[in-house]
């Protein structure tokens, strides 16, 4: 039986504003300042405050007066700069300004980013949608007609303050973490240390099989949750993990189930994307790359995020010993999933 593919969940899930520790990153951030926040931008709330999917940072839709509520989204302190954020959003403005539907934040006095206090957030239209249908060849034509023109822009220039995907900062730098982190139990650390670097070598020689593949600005987390679908067709949000990069990594996320299965999901995509961008096949050799990359990546987010009580809340099974008998068992799936010719030949 061929082996079905799995990818670590976005990380989402829908949080009510919690009761935290003073040092906690939204231990303030309660409904009477997330309502003040929204109002010092020249907005009367109505007071209707709903808490929407979001773990890195926070997010709400928040109920204005005689008019569509908003999307309140309260970035994460410490891990952006200002310049990075803008640059989000100035890549946002651009995709919009080509008529690519991606919903851009909205701006007032010049700006759109805004501070209250220690906080920063940013505000956006309202723009309901369904999850896309990803077993019609149609929807994923559409979708991919839609990344090839994203990365038809991305290609115009680069990106100065975001980072680039690389095998040392989603890969290498996730595993020290947790080798030097007390998460591992003692008595598989040894198992998962020889795993992980194993992986890392497979991961580093298929970067280098790929060669030197045109990188481009990506959405970069293109996963169907951040992709609503309306009868007008799809839309994109949430650019918050944007950077430089080959263009699969916005492709693989779309692929689900057996070989036979995403060979022919890659194929209608790939349909509607080369209408509007050449695609590189090399970049095919990336794809269980790219997969292990953010397998290894997101154990380590979890970590990395344990201090916030809203994650032991919503990840009770993180810290266990049978999640890392899973997560070592995933690495080893991977390094033979690995050494699978890529879906379609690229040459």
């Amino acid at each position: 039986m061929t082996k079905q593919r799995s990818t670590p969940p976005p990380p989402q899930v829908a949080a009510a504003v919690e009761s935290t520790p003073a040092d906690a990153p939204y231990a303030t951030l309660t409904p009477d300042r997330i309502l003040d926040a929204v109002e010092s931008v020249g907005l009367h709330c109505d007071g209707r405050l709903l808490a929407l999917n979001s773990y890195e940072n926070r997010v709400y839709r928040v109920g204005v007066d005689d008019a569509e509520p908003v999307i309140a989204k309260f970035y994460r302190p410490g891990r952006w700069s200002d310049a990075a954020i803008l640059e989000e959003h100035e890549f946002a403005q651009e995709l919009a300004e080509a008529e690519i539907p991606l919903v851009p934040p909205l701006e007032s006095a010049g700006t759109s980013l805004y501070r209250i206090e220690e906080l920063r957030f940013a505000l956006y239209p309202n723009r309901p949608g369904r999850a896309p249908e990803l077993d019609s060849p149609d929807v994923l034509e559409w979708i991919g007609r839609f990344i090839g023109r994203i990365h038809g822009r991305g290609e115009t220039r680069q990106f100065r303050h975001r980072g680039t995907l690389s095998v040392a900062r989603f890969g290498v730098e996730p595993v020290e973490y947790l080798t030097r982190s007390a998460f591992i139990p003692a008595e598989l650390r040894a198992t998962y240390a020889s795993v992980a670097h194993e992986v890392l070598a497979q991961i580093q020689a298929l970067f280098e099989l790929a060669g030197k593949v045109r990188p481009r600005r990506l959405h970069g987390d293109c996963h169907p949750g951040n992709i609503m679908w309306t009868p007008a067709g799809p839309h994109f949000v949430d650019l918050d993990d944007c950077l430089t990069g080959p263009a699969v990594q916005d492709l693989w996320m779309l692929l689900a189930g057996d070989r036979d299965d995403m060979q022919r999901q890659l194929g209608d995509v790939l349909a509607g994307y080369d209408d509007f961008c050449t695609f590189d096949g090399r970049e095919l050799v990336l794809i269980e790359a790219l997969r292990t990359l953010r397998i290894v990546h997101y154990a380590a987010w979890l970590a990395r995020r344990w201090t916030d009580p809203a994650f032991p809340l919503h990840f009770p099974w993180f810290n266990s010993q049978r999640y890392w008998q899973d997560h070592i068992l995933s690495l080893r799936e991977q390094q033979a999933a690995m050494q699978e010719p890529p879906l379609f030949d690229p040459r």
